[in-house]
């Protein structure tokens, strides 16, 4: 059974076998079927929905769909996620910070944080100009910013470690 979280607020348990869909203990008439382009076609309650896929964090298990101009993000925990966290174990925490790269050549414009400073996840740490356009690099998960290694106003080229987390 998947505990699925949406938008930091509502939780349900889903469960899917061949035959139905069951949400919270019910079953529910629901038919799911991946689309080309990153669409998913829904039919829920003889109602027919198209949700856009925005993104998929396979390492964080979130999935931000756009459904009808609707934003929702979700996080999925699986049973064996269920089972660590009811043993007081946070497997997301344990986690490696991943270095900040830069993901094409172009300048630093602005440096947003400072070493040994806390940072969450989604939070700006600094904005890169490539290609004329102002780019914001935000943090991928909860840490605190071990090294700067970039200047203001200096190139930096693809792949560059800008910012090193621990």
């Amino acid at each position: 059974m998947l505990q699925i979280t949406v938008n930091n607020d509502a939780k349900f348990s889903v469960e899917h076998d061949e035959a139905e869909w069951t949400v919270d203990e019910q079953t529910v008439d629901c038919d799911i079927q991946k689309q080309q382009n990153d669409l998913i076609s829904v039919i829920y309650n003889d109602k027919s929905y198209t949700a856009i896929i925005e993104k998929v964090d396979k390492k964080a298990k979130e999935v931000i769909l756009n459904i009808d101009g609707q934003t929702f993000n979700m996080t999925i925990e699986e049973p064996m996620d269920q089972l660590l966290k009811s043993m007081g174990l946070d497997m997301s925490a344990l986690q490696k910070a991943e270095p900040i790269k830069a993901p094409m050549p172009g300048k630093i414009l602005k440096i947003m944080v400072e070493v040994g400073q806390t940072v969450s996840k989604g939070d700006g740490l600094l904005i890169l100009e490539a290609m004329k356009m102002e780019n914001v690099l935000k943090a991928s998960g909860d840490a605190t910013i071990k090294a700067i290694n970039i200047e203001e106003q200096k190139a930096v080229e693809k792949g560059q470690i800008l910012i090193e987390l621990e």
